[in-house]
């Protein structure tokens, strides 16, 4: 994990001096021709520039290369030359423009990388019920289900781990429902804001048709885990995968 925090830390470090460098360099190379050249041309020089770095989805490097580009078109391609003052009503709506456009290419870029994770999760999440469902439909070892569950449900929620206690006695504390939603009595838990407990195992129900199996029970005492409702629906279904399995094996042999 320190691996791959060090890498994403060199990744972030080299598209941020590409947003800081890459600007006044474009700049500077087309001061020589800017007599020759229309200045939106160079704006739109610019506004790809700003595209580039904004497809790496970092909204701050996204930012300074939008303002960057702004700033150094003012300062090499616009009348008076080598300063930061515009004398022309056109420069200065181009230079706007840039600013505006490269802001909201940013946004554009990282919201798209942020679907496309989503949808990447969704595919991972989708896989593991699917793996889950050919496991019990093989009928292999319950035991072995149990222990591949829990590790998808720590995955999936993002806490520090889960244990499995068989029977049909529930308990208290609070309870991760089928709906998804999770509840300490009567109350409501605003996960999405506020994270799972971090004081008490989350009672997960491993039930089938009806009829309860056992639990699982979350823990997430060293973090704030906040897992959506997606991620959450996706415990509850693993969870039923296991309560299935279980009912299979007893109706095998009635003394499990």
């Amino acid at each position: 994990m320190g691996v791959n925090r060090g890498v994403e830390k060199n990744y972030r470090n080299w598209v941020l001096a590409a947003a800081l460098l890459v600007p006044p360099a474009v700049c500077a190379v087309l001061a020589p021709f800017r007599g020759s050249f229309d200045n939106a041309n160079a704006a739109l020089l610019l506004v790809v520039v700003v595209v580039a770095v904004a497809t790496f989805g970092i909204r701050l490097p996204g930012v300074l290369a939008a303002l960057g580009s702004a700033v150094w078109f003012d300062f090499f391609l616009t009348v008076p030359y080598n300063t930061f003052t515009i004398d022309s009503s056109d420069d200065i709506e181009q230079t706007i423009l840039l600013l505006v456009i490269g802001g909201v290419v940013t946004e554009l870029a990282i919201w798209g990388h942020r679907q496309q994770a989503r949808a990447s999760r969704r595919r991972g999440y989708l896989d593991g019920v699917i793996t889950t469902s050919q496991a019990v439909a093989a009928g292999g070892s319950t035991d072995d289900l149990i222990e591949q569950v829990r590790a998808e449900l720590t995955a999936v929620l993002g806490i520090d781990g889960v244990k499995f206690v068989a029977g049909s006695n529930q308990g208290g504390g609070p309870r991760l429902n089928p709906d998804g939603s999770v509840t300490r009595g009567s109350h409501v838990l605003k996960v999405d804001r506020d994270g799972l407990p971090t004081n008490a195992e989350i009672q997960l129900t491993v039930q089938h048709a009806g009829e309860t199996r056992g639990r699982f029970l979350l823990t997430a005492a060293t973090r704030i885990a906040r897992p959506d409702l997606e991620q959450r629906l996706v415990a509850v279904a693993l969870a039923d995968q296991v309560g299935a399995a279980l009912t299979t094996k007893q109706a095998v042999d009635p003394h499990v």
